[in-house]
């Protein structure tokens, strides 16, 4: 494939406001636009990763020099990257991994205390968990924390129940109910919650969904459903009675692993694996944040464009240019892949793109070495330059992929 072909518009800076150092590598070297459109270099680097997918991603991904992760709770698999839109968290120990909103967590009861009977308590000014822990002298994690939501496919009023020192996780929510939204002062007064004085007590016509580890804590405080009071010593099962109990919690980093209960950690990583199917462009834009250097791109050879970068600098005795063509015809019929740069533009500037584009291979035709037939190759992540017999050079390259 010819450079003019393509029509390649190289950038020798990047655009303002470019996400990250990779992408905006890909957008200099003409890969993508700004707006993140494919060009046509992009689309022969995403037929080449196609074709030299496999049926396991894992492997596939470690072929590729990536040192991907599978979520353990989703099956879907990322790439730990710090410009990564995602956020997981890992367990150093035990090599567990998961989407934050996903992330399981193991934690344990405050306490495993008896049932104490249930109490009245006045508990004026009192309607968020941080005021009524201070007022009761009690910690967060020993009282309960109402949400209440309206679902959107029938209008059923949602009211969740978690611990207080911990936060909801839609996204588990939204799988065990569906969409809800935020229920309103009409919908909550109807079901006889009062906001900031809630609890699963005494409601009418309700879906109680209550996360596990409140139904494994004994004695938690909760509303009243009445403004100025709470209740001390409300128990799962003998005061109230879940419809759904399920983990709704969002993990936080520096929580407990489920499975070994060392720290959890947070990293930023790209999902790149999802609902069965390799997410090409999103595995591109990874491998260009990681295959890279100051000068440009450094693409693994699955996801080059073309394995060979062939350009020519022209001589004044001899026809680089058609050297170049042959070279390149000898290259495609063993089958490799070429972008023969076919510019008349200087060296250095073909140098410099050669750089940019990424490809595995440079191969430079100069009347210099022709005189002795000879051509340079260059591997693009290393810094010597070899001088080969060109009449050897497919079987050279061939050799090195």
């Amino acid at each position: 494939m010819k450079f003019s072909q393509l029509s390649i518009q190289t950038q020798r800076a990047a655009p303002a406001e470019i996400r990250s150092e990779g992408f905006a590598l890909l957008v200099r070297a003409g890969y993508f636009s700004r707006q993140s459109d494919p060009l046509p270099l992009a689309v022969f680097a995403l037929q080449r990763l196609k074709q030299a997918s496999s049926a396991d991603p894992l492997e596939f991904f470690a072929r590729l020099g990536l040192s991907a992760l599978k979520d353990h709770e989703t099956g879907e698999i990322f790439v730990p990257l710090e410009t990564g839109a995602d956020k997981l968290l890992l367990c150093p120990a035990c090599g567990y991994a998961a989407r934050q909103e996903w992330a399981r967590a193991g934690r344990r009861p405050f306490s495993t205390e008896e049932a104490l009977p249930l109490e009245k308590v006045a508990t004026p000014e009192c309607s968020t968990i941080a005021q009524l822990a201070a007022f009761m002298r009690i910690p967060q994690e020993k009282t309960a924390k109402a949400l209440m939501f309206t679902r959107l496919g029938d209008g059923k009023f949602v009211f969740v129940v978690v611990r207080g020192d911990l936060q909801l996780s839609e996204a588990k929510l939204n799988a065990c109910v569906g969409a809800a939204r935020l229920a309103t002062p009409d919908e909550i007064s109807a079901a006889g919650a009062v906001a900031g004085y809630a609890s699963p007590i005494g409601l009418r016509g309700a879906l109680v969904v209550v996360d596990t580890l409140v139904a494994a804590s004994p004695n938690l405080v909760a509303g009243a459903n009445q403004p100025g009071y709470h209740l001390a010593h409300t128990n799962h099962l003998r005061d109230y009675q879940a419809d759904l109990l399920a983990d709704i919690c969002l993990t936080n980093p520096g929580e407990p692993c489920p499975n070994c209960h060392a720290p959890l950690v947070a990293r930023p990583a790209s999902v790149v694996f999802a609902a069965g199917n390799i997410l090409f462009e999103k595995l591109l834009i990874a491998l260009a944040e990681v295959f890279h250097d100051e000068k440009g791109l450094s693409l693994p050879t699955p996801a080059a464009p073309f394995d060979v970068y062939l350009m020519h600098v022209p001589g004044k005795t001899m026809n680089t240019a058609q050297a170049a063509a042959d070279l390149d015809a000898a290259l495609s019929d063993a089958g490799v892949s070429v972008l023969l740069d076919d510019r008349d533009e200087r060296a250095g500037v073909k140098f410099n793109d050669a750089d940019l584009l990424g490809c595995p291979l440079r191969v430079t035709v100069g009347e210099r070495g022709l005189q002795n037939g000879m051509v340079e190759l260059k591997q693009r992540t290393q810094p010597d330059i070899l001088l080969v017999p060109a009449s050897e050079l497919v079987e050279k390259i061939k050799a090195l992929l």
